[in-house]
């Protein structure tokens, strides 16, 4: 009898605004081999899968070849893992529906799965990271966008069509800043990397004191911490009233769901106690006192893509195994 081949190797795709990164993971969540490519230089969608198509399968073919690979993981903002879709992504090129996961799969002939970069990150959270043996806890992911993915009783609550999480898109200012997404006020319109920018530029515009920020063009996010690190008081307070808000919409999570612990990732989490600080200073105090003291802020460890990647490998081994030449 001829025995069957159990495949030990997965792709694992991260795609953010700045790079589209993809991956070999095996098994034991090793990456075997990484690269990336800039998501923008793609606008068009259908030239973008084009050329992620052809970039995994060169990958896969220098490294094993197609037998050796199981399924198909991809992490995206705005993806919703029931429909296999982004759907209107604010932050990205690419408009209205676009059917990622039937993309792909026509292309590389493999089983694709598709989520919410927050949901990915969490499933790698619960795999590999800081939330092994938690059954119910937030992770929350800070750049371009904020989101979030809730652990239920060890299970990700997806909600009823899948956009569980967009604290992003609540609202914490009734008639404040645009936001990206349509709305005013949202939390991401404060938090996010454009929101700092903005506080940043309000808080100059109020005051004539010096700044390291003043002058500066293309001010960004990290950088106005960099200036934190320098005592630069007017980055100092930038930081502070950005941490605020986090921490008020924090609290509002919280006393909902009740997590175990917050973890945060992404690439704004290196502004460090200049925005977690303040966060927690007014979580403590907004928060239903019968939770006060019993939800943990923790940062995950060095972010790295390759921790994006594991995330993804982690989703595809959820996805029941297909190949379009079996």
């Amino acid at each position: 009898m001829e025995q069957e081949t159990i495949k030990k190797r997965v792709i694992g795709i991260d795609i953010s605004l700045e790079a589209t990164s993809y991956a070999i993971v095996d098994v034991k969540g090793e990456v075997v081999v990484m690269d990336s490519f800039p998501t923008l230089d793609y606008p068009d969608i259908n030239l973008f899968v084009s050329v992620l198509s052809e970039r995994v399968m060169e990958m896969v073919e220098r490294n094993g070849g197609y037998e050796s690979i199981r399924s198909v993981g991809i992490s995206a903002p705005s993806a919703n893992f029931m429909t296999g879709s982004i759907e209107n992504a604010p932050n990205l090129p690419w408009k209205g529906v676009i059917p990622l996961a039937t993309l792909l799969r026509e292309r590389t002939g493999y089983a694709v799965a598709v989520a919410n970069n927050a949901d990915v990150r969490a499933l790698g959270e619960h795999t590999y990271g800081l939330a092994r043996g938690m059954r119910d806890f937030v992770v929350l992911t800070m750049g371009s966008g904020i989101g979030s993915c809730m652990f239920s009783n060890g299970l990700i609550h997806k909600g009823n069509e899948g956009f569980a999480g967009e604290i992003g898109h609540t609202c914490v200012v009734n008639g404040g800043r645009q936001c990206s997404c349509g709305n005013k006020g949202c939390l991401e319109a404060y938090v996010a990397k454009k929101g700092i920018v903005a506080t940043a530029k309000e808080l100059l515009d109020e005051t004539t004191t010096p700044s390291l920020m003043r002058g500066v063009e293309n001010l960004k996010a990290l950088q106005i911490a960099e200036f934190c690190d320098q005592g630069d008081e007017l980055s100092i307070e930038v930081y502070r009233r950005t941490g605020e808000m986090l921490g008020y919409g924090l609290a509002n999570y919280a006393s909902l769901v009740d997590p175990e612990a917050f973890i945060f990732t992404g690439g704004l989490t290196k502004a460090g106690k200049w925005l977690f600080e303040p966060a927690r200073e007014t979580f403590d105090k907004m928060v239903f006192h019968n939770t006060y003291g019993k939800t943990q802020f923790l940062i995950s460890e060095e972010y790295k893509s390759s921790n994006d990647m594991l995330g993804a490998s982690a989703l595809a081994w959820e996805v029941r195994e297909y190949s379009l030449f079996k």
